[in-house]
């Protein structure tokens, strides 16, 4: 008898613990999100909500407008310059230590 109600005891445990692992029901299905399609978007200058066509808008006009050149002083080249001939070297002999 005490066998009997132990089980049923455990047997209604397990059920609760398992209830409390499903999702809520107002939850929205992962795959009902995954068909969604996003309308939504940011600037990627300020971070701004933007709608899709202001989104549109925004990408065809700085892909339009040239990019800024920036003018690095020559120490500055110089020392890229060596980076990269370090990386090239580094690529055919890993084991030489350069510093």
């Amino acid at each position: 008898m005490i066998k009997v109600f132990s089980l049923t005891i455990g047997v209604f445990w397990l059920g609760l613990a398992s209830a409390e692992a499903l999702p809520a029901p107002e939850d929205t299905p992962e795959e009902v999100l995954r068909a969604e399609i996003i309308t939504g978007a940011r600037s990627p200058i300020d971070g701004s909500p933007l709608t899709a066509a202001e989104y549109a808008q925004l990408q065809a006009k700085l892909s339009a407008a040239p990019p800024e050149k920036i003018e690095l002083s020559p120490k500055i080249r110089r020392n890229i310059g060596l980076l990269r001939l370090r990386k090239f070297i580094k690529t055919f002999f890993p084991f030489i230590p350069i510093r």
